[in-house]
């Protein structure tokens, strides 16, 4: 029996946007999938930074 395949779902890398502009290290991503047929931009979700111990907005990277 063959796979299912996931149609247009495909994996992106969200990385916090505030964590560039201050001088702690590191950096704080995420993995998450998105519907490339409904969301054809590059998405900004608001998400927990371990390292700036708050909420930040995190984009969508290549």
């Amino acid at each position: 029996m063959a796979k299912k395949s996931k149609g247009n779902r495909v994996q992106v890398i969200l990385e916090c946007t505030e964590q560039k502009t201050t001088t702690v290290p590191g950096t704080s991503r995420y993995i998450t999938e998105k519907n490339k047929k409904n969301t054809p931009e590059r998405i900004e979700l608001k998400k927990y930074n371990p390292n700036l111990k708050k909420i930040t907005v995190h984009k969508e990277i290549k």
